[in-house]
């Protein structure tokens, strides 16, 4: 069997499974049925440890880890907040949809790189650490877009691959913090000359063999995302190129494609790419890959994304990806990310243990131009999140509550107007419903089916009984936010800022349907 170098291991999901794995040697794909978008993965000795896109919400760029490529973990995010434009802190605009995506992750010499771009401000970063768990530490700054980039460590030469209309590669200096004067600047593959009319992105650039191979999705017109893969035995071409994935997981029109290759320690190789979701979002498939030719072939012997496999590593548990919190301990979960950075003195786990207090800042007109919207994935098939609210200290003007977050929201708030308290759900910023709230601890629930693509939200004065608030909502994913649904927990003022309220919990659980 071929093996890649180890200077070029590659990376995968590190969120936790999302459901596919039944606690048996076997799993169902999607592996992670979650936004885990443009991964990268690699392993190092006997651990895999995969990357993946956030775009605006921080901390940003997560590391997960994995000893079966099944069942992941976060262990640390790549950096806490952007601070190279005002946009953001949510400051005379936002970076919807143009914050960190498609990082390379690769492992050299006993360090872990990770380099990914941003659209805005347009710049691209190198950040790097001997410890992927702990802190990492930015070494580069390019002001340029290097788009759906790809690391590769070879003999002594770093090289950088991007989609600049060509594929193109580019050497990097030893230490990498810029391009090399005199290295290598070369179009090694133009789509168009070689046959392949529509859209290239997603470049992962590996050496095998003494061959270099360049994984590249293409959406040919009318067609579905499909995984090719180019080979030469320069670092510069010329490239051939073969086929190696094109199936839907029998999801009509959603071509399994965009990601790489890994091997494990034993010798054996398999493909971890996404697929489109809807609403869900964008979610990682593992695949075996059987090597033919000096190709890697990815799916089944019929060249099929399989629904079911075995896992490739037996022994090890689930882990969460989404989890419930009692905001019990000194610092936020891993599984939480905020929506742009936060404003790190209008929250606290401190002021009242056992509770997140979150403050309202300056007004805001709605909940895009919030600051400290806490969030979570969603998971499919169906889940369901619960948040326990003490809103005795809004003031008028605040919104508060839980919801579906995306750039088109469903949402069930407690808003105060004057002296008076209500419980809305909002669709698209729409009140479909209200109902008058005399208490002073309230519990919203928002259910998710993504068989529909719906949610429904529920209210509740105890935690026991429900009353069901407004029409379903229907779940959309789309190109603003560039993410999946996500359960959001949110308060901000309209009109002065200085309220605040005190979440209790967040409860979570979710269900697979096979």
């Amino acid at each position: 069997m071929p093996h890649i170098s180890p200077l070029i291991l590659c990376l995968m999901p590190c969120f936790l499974s999302a459901q596919p794995d039944s606690g048996s040697r076997t799993f169902a794909n999607p592996v992670i049925h979650a936004d885990a978008p443009d991964l990268d993965i690699i392993r190092v000795d006997a651990d895999f440890y995969m990357i993946s896109t956030t775009m605006h919400l921080m901390p940003g760029a997560p590391v997960m880890h994995s000893k079966d490529l099944v069942n992941w973990q976060i262990i640390s995010y790549v950096f806490d907040e952007i601070k190279d434009s005002p946009l953001y802190d949510l400051e005379g605009g936002n970076v919807y949809g143009k914050g960190q995506w498609a990082t390379s992750l690769r492992y050299h010499e006993g360090r872990f790189y990770a380099f990914f771009a941003t659209n805005n401000p347009r710049k691209s970063y190198i950040y790097a650490t001997a410890h992927p768990a702990g802190k990492w530490e930015r070494i580069a700054t390019f002001d340029k877009v290097y788009h759906d980039a790809s690391l590769l460590f070879d003999d002594g030469k770093v090289y950088l691959s991007s989609v600049e209309g060509p594929i193109k590669v580019v050497e990097l200096k030893s230490d990498l913090t810029g391009i090399k004067e005199d290295g290598l600047r070369a179009d090694v593959i133009d789509g168009e000359k070689q046959g392949y009319g529509g859209l290239f992105e997603g470049t992962h650039l590996y050496k095998c063999n003494g061959k270099y191979y360049i994984f590249i999705i293409w959406w040919p017109r009318g067609g579905i995302r499909t995984q090719l893969c180019f080979r030469s035995d320069r670092i510069d071409g010329p490239y051939e190129s073969k086929t190696i994935l094109a199936d839907t997981l029998d999801l009509h029109g959603r071509g399994v494609a965009q990601g790489g290759i890994v091997d494990t320690e034993d010798g054996r190789w398999f493909g971890f790419l996404f697929q489109d979701r809807n609403a869900v979002g964008r979610t990682p498939v593992l695949t075996p890959c059987r090597w033919e030719n000096g190709w890697p072939m990815l799916g089944d012997e019929n060249g099929k994304a399989p629904r079911t496999m075995e896992k490739p590593v037996q022994g090890y548990p689930g882990t969460p990806l989404v989890a419930s919190d009692r905001f019990d301990d000194a610092t936020l979960a891993l599984h939480w990310q905020w929506n742009h950075n936060p404003d790190n003195d209008l929250w606290s786990l401190a002021e009242r243990p056992g509770y997140l207090r979150l403050r309202t800042g300056k007004p805001v007109n709605n909940l895009f131009e919030a600051r400290n919207t806490l969030s979570q994935r969603t998971e499919g098939v169906q889940c369901s999140g619960t948040v326990s609210l003490d809103v005795s200290q809004m003031k008028a003007g605040d919104v508060a509550g839980l919801g579906a977050f995306c750039a088109e929201p469903g949402l069930i708030s407690v808003i105060r107007e004057d002296d008076a308290k209500f419980i809305v759900m909002t669709d698209r910023g729409e009140e479909k419903a209200r109902t008058p709230l005399t208490a002073n601890t309230v519990f919203l629930r928002m259910d998710c089916d993504f068989t529909t693509d719906n949610a429904t939200f529920y209210y509740s004065a105890d935690n026991k009984n429900w009353t069901r608030l407004g029409p379903e909502f229907h779940m959309i994913y789309n190109l603003v936010h560039f993410m999946g649904n996500r359960f959001a927990i949110y308060n901000y003022a309209t009109t002065t800022a200085g309220g605040y309220v005190d979440i209790d919990f967040f409860n979570y659980t979710k269900t697979i349907i096979r």
